[in-house]
C-alpha cells in the first residue's frame, strides 16, 4: 500500500520502453534497461522495495540512454517523434528517484508532524502536475484559472494555507503523499474539461484536506467499500489506469494511525468529495 505511488510511476515507465521498442521496430532493443525496470517493477507488485531494487532503478538512465543511442544508430532513417519518448522516459526516472527517497525517508518518519514551508508545498504540486500533463502526450493541459480553460483542459483549483497568515503547515509527511495521491485519483475518474478543487488547511488544532471533483462519481452502494484494500468499484474497472485501488486504503489507513477521520461523499455521474480531519499534536496533548 505505501508503494502505491511508486507502481504508478514504474507501470507508466514501462508502458513508455514499450512505446519506444515499437517505434524502433527492434523487438530486442533496450534490453538491458527494460529487463532491470521490469524486475523493479516485479519487486514493487510483490510489496517490497530494497536498497538493491532502489540501486538498479538508479543505473536504469544510465543503459537507456546507452542502448536507445546504439539502437538509433542502426536505424537507416531514425524518426525524430524518438526524441520526445526519449526525453519522456528520463522525465519519468527523474520523478521515481524523488519516489525512491519519499519512499524511504517515509519508512523512518512519515508519520511524525514536521514543519513544511507552504512555498515548498506548492512548488512540489506544481512539479507533480507538470508531469501528469507531460506524461499525457497532449491528450489534455492542467490550468489554474478558468478564464484560459478550454474544452479538454482540466481546471485545477489548489489552495495550501495555514491559520493566523503563518508561511509553513504542521504535517505529517505521509499526508503530503496522500494529499497528492487524491489529487491524482480525481483525475483518473475526471474526464479532460473537468475540474478538481484541492484545499488543505492547518489552524495548529487541526489538519484538514479536501480534494472534490466532478467526474463519474462513486455508486451509492459502493461508497462503504471504497477504502478496502485493491477495491476498484464497477464504473471505474474497466479505465486504463496505472494504479492498484490502493489510493483511498492509504488515505484511510494513514488517517486513522493519526487519530483523525475521512468521509467519502458522492454521487454518481456528478463527482466525490474526500475530506480528512486530523488532530495536531498539540490538540491532542491540550485535550488529554
Amino acid at each position: 500500500m505505501e508503494l502505491h505511488s511508486f507502481l504508478n510511476i514504474m507501470n507508466i515507465l514501462m508502458g513508455e520502453l514499450q512505446l519506444i521498442r515499437l517505434d524502433l521496430g527492434l523487438p530486442d532493443a533496450l534490453a538491458e534497461s527494460y529487463r532491470m525496470t521490469e524486475n523493479v517493477l516485479a519487486g514493487v507488485r510483490a510489496g517490497r522495495l530494497t536498497q538493491d531494487l532502489a540501486l538498479e532503478l538508479s543505473s536504469v538512465g544510465f543503459f537507456f540512454t546507452r542502448e536507445v543511442r546504439e539502437a538509433q544508430a542502426a536505424l537507416p532513417d531514425p524518426d525524430p517523434a524518438l526524441e520526445e519518448s526519449i526525453t519522456n522516459v528520463l522525465s519519468i526516472l527523474g520523478v521515481a528517484a524523488v519516489r525512491l527517497r519519499e519512499y524511504f525517508d517515509r519508512l523512518r518518519t512519515g508519520l511524525q508532524w514536521q514543519v513544511h514551508p507552504i512555498t515548498r508545498l506548492t512548488e512540489n504540486f506544481m512539479k507533480f502536475f507538470a508531469a501528469v500533463e507531460k506524461n499525457s502526450r497532449g491528450r489534455y493541459h492542467i490550468i489554474f484559472n478558468v478564464a484560459a480553460q478550454e474544452a479538454n483542459d482540466y481546471l485545477v483549483n489548489l489552495r495550501i494555507e495555514a491559520s493566523e497568515g503563518r508561511d509553513a503547515v504542521l504535517m505529517p509527511p505521509v499526508m503530503q503523499d496522500v494529499f497528492r495521491d487524491l489529487i491524482a485519483n480525481a483525475r483518473k475518474y475526471t474526464p479532460p474539461g473537468g475540474e478538481i478543487k484541492a484545499g488543505l488547511y492547518e489552524d495548529g488544532k487541526e489538519l484538514r484536506m479536501v480534494v472534490e471533483d466532478n467526474g463519474c462519481g462513486i455508486p451509492s452502494d459502493e461508497i462503504g467499500r471504497v477504502v478496502e484494500f485493491g477495491f476498484r468499484g464497477r464504473l471505474t474497472r474497466d479505465r486504463a489506469t496505472q494504479g492498484g485501488g490502493f489510493g483511498l486504503t492509504k488515505a484511510y489507513v494513514n488517517t486513522r494511525r493519526l487519530g483523525g477521520r475521512m468521509w467519502v461523499d458522492s454521487e454518481e455521474g456528478k463527482g466525490t468529495r474526500i475530506t480528512i480531519r486530523i488532530p495536531c499534536p498539540t490538540a491532542v496533548s491540550a485535550a488529554g
